[in-house]
């Protein structure tokens, strides 16, 4: 039997390729990871080991194990049911309670469709993220994206380019780079992390010229937060921060907004990115993509991105013991 108890998947949008994708990363981590899918049966397809109980996992099964949730609608690929909005949304919640139960080690969450949730259940969260935070109690988190070679984290997340310069305070980059610090640390081992931080303008601002956020925000508190022990290198011009021989240079890069951070690591490793969810109480990963409908139930879905999720998750688990 494994030291720790496995990790919960919850099936995300039962319309989408999250299930399909669920059996073909299980046949790559057989053995390696043990995990259990919460997901109503009926949507499943093919062979299940259905369980009662996360205790009866070992992590040597040959086949999926499976923990039903009931669901109220059917599941047609492609096709989302409003009935099964709340279901999504129950199963995330009850995952969380068997992580902080200590039944599981941790999260991997399938992808979410947010208009259907919206839509069959009023959901009134953005995204997973702030519904996790929710769930946790914890007033902020931070997103992470991993690969082998690059992790980033926006440090704004999904707002419009132009809401940007009036929503990156010192308070939520503080935040930020404290979050990540901790996580580096105690969730993937690193003793003294080195964070390279992004400017918000071109050229890092190029002392003033094409904008001056680098001057009277971000340099100050990097200033200060250094002093106090933290490795930061910054604020850098973020077209110079992505190559080989600047990675090498760093454990995580902090971006100012979305695209300047998902838009490199995309390009190095589209198909393995994880999206790993820092500052919750509990481990909480999931691939990098979303439900795909145009896909779903044809048998294209690519299983690279959950697989690195289970795995990532696992090791994460490892490194807290």
């Amino acid at each position: 039997m494994s030291q720790h108890p496995p990790v919960v998947v919850s099936c995300g949008e039962p319309a989408g390729v999250g299930l399909e994708i669920a059996h073909t990363a299980f046949a790559a981590v057989r053995g390696e990871v043990p995990m259990v899918l919460l997901a109503d049966r009926r949507h499943v397809t093919g062979p299940v080991f259905e369980v009662t109980s996360l205790s009866e996992v070992t992590g040597q099964e040959t086949t999926l194990p499976l923990l039903h949730h009931d669901f109220a609608g059917d599941a047609t690929p492609g096709v989302p049911d409003p009935r099964n909005a709340q279901g999504v949304i129950d199963v995330i919640a009850r995952g969380v309670e068997l992580v902080r139960s200590g039944a599981a080690s941790g999260l991997c969450t399938l992808p979410i469709h947010k208009k259907a949730l919206k839509d069959g259940a009023d959901f009134a969260y953005p995204g997973h993220t702030e519904y996790l935070a929710a769930l946790a109690g914890v007033e902020r988190v931070v997103m992470m994206l991993a690969c082998p070679d690059l992790r980033v984290v926006p440090v704004t997340i999904h707002i419009a380019v132009a809401d940007v310069p009036d929503a990156l305070t010192a308070g939520l980059l503080e935040d930020t780079l404290r979050i990540t610090h901790a996580a580096l640390i105690r969730d993937f081992g690193i003793a003294e992390p080195r964070l390279a931080v992004a400017g918000l303008n071109p050229h890092a601002g190029e002392g003033g010229a094409m904008g001056t956020e680098e001057i009277t925000l971000i340099s100050p508190l990097m200033e200060r937060l250094s002093q106090n022990g933290m490795r930061l290198s910054g604020p850098m011009s973020a077209d110079t921060m992505f190559h080989a021989q600047a990675r090498a240079g760093y454990d995580a890069a902090i971006c100012m907004y979305h695209d300047q951070a998902l838009i490199p690591i995309k390009t190095i490793d589209f198909s393995g990115g994880v999206n790993v969810t820092l500052g919750l109480p509990f481990i909480r990963t999931s691939p990098d993509h979303g439900t795909a409908f145009d896909i779903a139930g044809k048998g294209l879905a690519d299983p690279t991105s959950t697989i690195a999720a289970l795995r990532m998750a696992w090791d994460m688990v490892g490194k807290r013991g």
